[in-house]
């Protein structure tokens, strides 16, 4: 039988295209065990996960469509696993650019439409003790809080070479289906509705009162992001690049400055995306704009399918001192989570959909280069496993989160954490920029800058490009 879809799922199926493709990806890095044959293990690991022909919902699904349009999940008796899984042997899998190059590659292309929609790429080079794996499932599936539950369920604390089951064939609870309503029902969905509905006006009426300049105070205007080569229309070909922080750090940054891992994150990847774009030759003489994603769904809550709203906020702009472009960030920052606790999250995952829906509409048109981007960067933090993961008996070393690419371009950014860990995975068009490793560099620096302006006020980054308007010196100027 197959499963309904909700029109944000229906959304990444109607909007995908051979230039813009849906699917989200991890490339995970796995020591071979101790005792085994590295040029042995991971071919016969591979040909033992070829036997799991059947899979379970979703992943044994395909899309059912109707003049196109997608109508439901309906169920294949028997996976073809030679296109499902596919076996890669390189030079290197150690050589970290290459492997990336190799996942950019891959992540690039489109996924078969008329089978289930996802893929395991074995890639080993049969002399490391290590070997990856580069995983992708369509966005359609579910979003990244519900595909990261689905992948942890098949890795375990202990590694066991006996018992294991891969995450297509791992059965899920179901869910009951949903009872036909009472009219009591009926009434109360009604009132949520409208409820619902005047929160949207009032987001959209208090958006207008900003661009009128009576209301400041309230989040971004959308379509406000800044133009940069990164943005515009998105083409095919992608540069995908990974790297690592130390989460702990992190965390501890956080405490200190009084502010949430996110921000300051996202203060280092503000700072690293400047030096990358002064690179090339852009000055800017405003902030960049990032776009969050908020998962709505309640403590506890395991629904599947997607369940986010997107919102942009501003970053910084004009400071030289990393402490200060942090506190710019926690303030903006601040103004949106204030806007998303006033309003139902119905109210804004409808804002989403219907801010999506424009950059969406302009992608297809082809008009992206000639409108402003909704934001530069899209930043998603997924929490992972705070211990060591094995698969079958493989630990698994790290998860980088690949994701798609935004209508209007720019930069996406997702980071799991795993084991105190931040593993990142950095993803852009690549139609002007050719790689990302220098924006990893960049991020790496500005972090421990930030940590180190903590304790050193003097300390300043280097320009980063901005072009900041000459004010007049008064008897508050400091200097």
């Amino acid at each position: 039988m197959g499963k309904t879809l909700s029109f944000l799922d229906k959304s990444f199926w109607i909007t995908e295209s051979e230039a813009n493709t849906k699917h989200v990806g991890t490339l995970q890095l796995l020591s071979v065990p101790e005792g085994a044959n590295s040029a042995e293990y991971v071919p016969d690991l591979f040909k033992e996960m070829q036997g799991f022909a059947r899979g379970t919902s979703p992943f044994n699904c395909y899309v059912k469509t109707v003049l196109g349009y997608p109508v439901a999940l309906v169920p294949v008796k028997k996976l073809n696993m030679h296109y499902h899984l596919q076996l890669h042997r390189i030079d290197d899998v150690t050589n970290r650019v290459a492997l990336d190059n190799l996942a950019a590659q891959l992540h690039g292309s489109r996924l078969d439409p008329d089978k289930p929609l996802w893929q395991y790429h074995f890639i080993y080079d049969g002399k490391q003790r290590t070997f990856a794996i580069y995983a992708r499932v369509h966005h359609m599936y579910g979003d990244g809080a519900t595909l990261v539950r689905w992948f942890q369920s098949c890795y375990v604390a202990r590694g066991n070479k006996r018992e294991f089951t891969p995450v297509w064939a791992m059965k899920r609870l179901r869910h009951r289906r949903k009872e036909q309503l009472s009219w009591y029902k009926r009434i109360v969905a009604v009132g949520h509705g409208l409820k619902t509905g005047f929160d949207l006006l009032v987001i959209f009426i208090r958006l207008f009162m900003k661009i009128l300049r009576v209301n400041p105070h309230y989040m971004p205007i959308p379509f406000s992001g800044t133009k940069t080569i990164l943005t515009g229309q998105v083409e095919p070909g992608r540069a995908v690049t990974t790297m690592d922080l130390d989460f702990k750090r992190i965390k501890a940054l956080a405490r200190r400055t009084r502010a949430t891992a996110n921000e300051v994150l996202l203060c280092a990847f503000d700072i690293g995306v400047h030096r990358l774009l002064q690179d090339h030759g852009q000055v800017f003489k405003k902030a960049l704009y990032t776009n969050m994603p908020i998962n709505l769904r309640k403590p506890g809550e395991k629904t599947t399918g997607n369940k986010i709203a997107i919102v942009p906020v501003k970053l910084a702009h004009g400071d030289q001192d990393p402490y200060l472009r942090l506190r710019q960030i926690i303030i903006n920052h601040r103004i949106v989570k204030h806007a998303a606790q006033h309003a139902r999250p119905s109210a804004f995952s409808g804002y989403t959909i219907v801010i999506q829906s424009l950059a969406l509409l302009f992608e297809w048109l082809k008009i992206s280069n000639w409108v402003k981007p909704i934001a530069n960067i899209l930043v998603s933090n997924v929490p992972g496993p705070k211990d060591t993961r094995y698969l079958k008996d493989c630990e698994l070393l790290a998860c980088y989160p690949i994701s798609t690419m935004t209508p209007g371009g720019g930069i996406n950014i997702t980071l799991m954490t795993y084991a105190g860990t931040a593993n990142i995975g950095l993803v852009c068009c690549n139609k002007n920029i050719q790689s990302l490793q220098p924006l990893a560099a960049y991020v790496t620096e500005a972090f421990n800058m930030l940590e180190a302006s903590v304790d050193n006020p003097r300390l300043r980054i280097e320009d980063v490009g901005e072009h900041i308007d000459t004010m007049p010196i008064s008897i508050v100027s400091e200097h």
